[in-house]
């Protein structure tokens, strides 16, 4: 079933890939000037990213087509069509015209991997479970930065069936729910003391997921946070586990 992934979410043929760019300027996201193009080369097998002579042109994109969802963050949603994209290695070639009194251009390159279709057979369904782990655990109040949390499948070590689940880790859906559990003003009613419910990661980067966490309007205190992990009919949900705002 085709899906929208990320570029590190082992996109596969049919599925609609996400490429983004992130650009920064002394340490702060910053706008560029313009995006001249976007072209997609396919590398040959077992090549270098860096050979520009192993590449070939597979499509190039309309500047009209990058979105915008945030001061230099930027991306394109691109149609894993067969025949045009196949079962192998790719770069995202950016040409920049970067703010400056110089009018200064840039080209960016990065790379990603369109896999073969995850196929497993089984004498049992999806029944093993998943480990869910995040960091960091304790905010300053007032800080803003990614949780990062990392799920592994809890399976047996080195077999086809770890690297199955593994796959299914890398490509279902992560959602984040925090609730506040002390403070000075703490509300009697559960629903006023979510700060997030269900909120869907907000990149995902293989079996990690990030989410962005602004601590300026959250009470010093103790909070349970947990997630939760969609994989076709079956949903994981965590623990709940402590995070602490501190002054």
């Amino acid at each position: 079933m085709a899906a929208i992934k990320e570029r590190y979410q082992n996109p596969v043929v049919g599925d609609t890939v996400i490429l983004r760019l992130f650009v920064y300027n002394s340490n702060n996201f910053a706008n560029v000037q313009s995006i001249e193009k976007i072209q997609i080369y396919k590398l040959d097998s077992g090549a270098s990213v860096n050979d520009i002579n192993a590449r070939t042109l597979v499509q190039t994109i309309n500047p009209d087509a990058v979105l915008q969802n945030e001061t230099g963050q930027y991306y394109v949603e691109v149609l894993l069509d067969d025949p045009q994209y196949t079962i192998g290695n790719y770069v995202d070639v950016w040409t920049l015209n970067l703010i400056s009194e110089y009018n200064e251009s840039s080209v960016v390159t990065n790379i990603w991997t369109i896999y073969p279709d995850l196929w497993y057979t089984a004498p049992i369904p999806v029944v093993y479970d998943f480990n869910f782990q995040f960091r960091p655990t304790r905010f300053r109040q007032g800080s803003k930065r990614y949780i990062i949390i990392q799920v592994t499948p809890n399976v047996p070590k080195g077999t086809d069936l770890q690297r199955y689940y593994e796959n299914l880790a890398i490509v279902g859906n992560m959602k984040v729910s925090i609730e506040q559990r002390t403070g000075d003003c703490l509300p009697a009613e559960k629903d006023l003391r979510l700060i997030a419910d269900k909120v869907p990661v907000t990149f995902r980067e293989k079996m990690y997921g990030y989410y962005m966490l602004d601590t300026s309007e959250m009470e010093v205190g103790i909070y349970d946070i947990w997630f939760e992990l969609e994989l076709g009919e079956n949903i994981y949900i965590s623990e709940r586990n402590q995070l602490q705002i501190f002054e």
